[in-house]
């Protein structure tokens, strides 16, 4: 049988609930005190022995206890990546303070992705492998490693029944995720979404693998300043971990239950730089180009955009690119924008970047304040813009852009707006 749905019109989408896992917090207020203060989260990796690796920092979650969120069983065995996801979903739920037993299950979905994944599950396997051969490779092998048992383990535990799906676009992983939720919603396929990226990739294969690239910071002498975003002095990422997921939904079920609304999500611009597999292009024609189209889509002009939080990874060529794309696009008014990264003080979560820093976004439009970029200590002549260097300031947030760029080329800009009743 073919349904014929049409569109009619496409419905506002709000943002009712929030839970986070960080190397600076393990909850949406510890997050926000933090990304708000410069809380510094880097410090020199304990999961493994790092003698040998060129980088040995990293923004380890701490204190993160699997059996507040699931049964002492499925901690003792399911990867980290699937248990943050877990945990920033029961946190979501609290927070928006949602019934789900009393939502028709098909209209509840849930999308989260990862970049990597269960990358400790591959190196675990694979060492069984070569040590004592194929019968001792775990039969939960596949079903723990694979990225999109993060979205299905979270949809088991809420019975959400509707759409379904795990996006893998690298470091834009979780910005893509958001945005295709956002949509879903928009255009009634669901009326309630649990989205967002989860990533735990500190593990040897996970730095050997960047190490090799040289694509991490070697500061292993000065940890705390080793992320330092759009610094002369910046040498590369440092790698974080942990999860973000929010909660969307369509104003009307939202304000039908009364709910707490903290934005609205306007809008959402993706494209490819269709250039290198790596490389981000040097002038910034695709991130750019992300940018103008969530801004068309949410309806806005340039000048409405009141921050921009950066993708920022602290590595040369992607800050450089980065910057040229927010020239390109707003032109002088690129110079009156207050832009920040706060992967200087958390890490970057790849595939859960995106993720956390739309809710540290939400958290700077809650407060009025501008979260900073740390460790900017001294100016690249080449990045030139307000990048808000190491302490946050007091401002008016209407409107706010969140940025995330992946390996291939991916580029998805958000666009959050201060919720109001018209």
């Amino acid at each position: 049988m073919i349904l014929n749905r049409k569109v009619k019109n496409l419905r506002r989408v709000v943002v009712t609930g929030i839970g986070v896992i960080t190397s600076i917090g393990n909850s949406k207020d510890d997050f926000w005190d933090g990304v708000l203060s410069g809380k510094n989260g880097i410090d020199y990796v304990t999961r493994f022995d790092t003698t040998e690796f060129r980088s040995q920092v990293g923004g380890e979650v701490k204190g993160f206890d699997g059996e507040k969120f699931i049964s002492r069983k499925e901690a003792s065995r399911l990867p980290l990546f699937i248990q943050y996801a877990i945990a920033g979903a029961v946190m979501a739920r609290e927070d928006a303070d949602i019934n789900l037993d009393s939502i028709d299950p098909y209209r509840v979905g849930v999308g989260i992705g990862s970049g990597i994944g269960g990358i400790c599950v591959m190196e675990e396997n694979a060492r069984a492998l070569t040590l004592k051969g194929p019968k001792r490779v775990s039969p939960f092998f596949v079903p723990y490693e694979i990225i999109n048992m993060a979205s299905g383990r979270v949809s088991m535990l809420m019975n959400a029944k509707g759409p379904n799906f795990a996006s893998v676009t690298a470091c834009a992983t979780s910005n893509n995720a958001i945005g295709e939720a956002y949509r879903l919603i928009q255009q009634s396929h669901a009326d309630v979404m649990f989205t967002g990226g989860t990533e735990a990739a500190i593990t040897p294969l996970g730095y050997a693998g960047f190490d090799s690239m040289r694509a991490m910071s070697t500061r292993n002498d000065d940890p705390k300043h080793a992320s330092r975003p759009f610094d002369k002095e910046r040498d590369g990422f440092v790698m974080g971990e942990g999860s973000g997921v929010v909660i969307l939904e369509s104003l009307e079920h939202a304000q039908k239950r009364n709910a707490k609304i903290y934005v609205e999500i306007v809008g959402c611009g993706m494209t490819a730089d269709a250039y290198d597999m790596v490389h981000p292009r040097n002038d910034g024609e695709g991130a750019s180009k992300a940018m103008e189209f969530a801004l068309e889509g949410a309806k806005l002009n340039l000048e409405d955009v009141d921050y921009i939080n950066a993708h920022g990874t602290s590595t040369p060529a992607g800050d450089l690119a980065e910057t040229s794309a927010i020239k390109r696009l707003f032109n002088d008014y690129a110079y009156r924008i207050p832009v920040s990264s706060t992967k200087s003080m958390t890490g970057h979560l790849l595939g859960a970047a995106g993720a956390i820093e739309l809710i540290a976004c939400i958290g700077a439009i809650e407060n009025s304040y501008l979260p900073p970029t740390i460790n900017l200590e001294i100016p690249d002549l080449e990045c030139d813009l307000d990048y808000v260097p190491n302490e946050g300031r007091s401002a008016e947030l209407n409107v706010v852009l969140s940025n995330s760029f992946g390996f291939g080329g991916h580029n998805t800009s958000i666009v959050l707006k201060k919720y109001g009743e018209t």
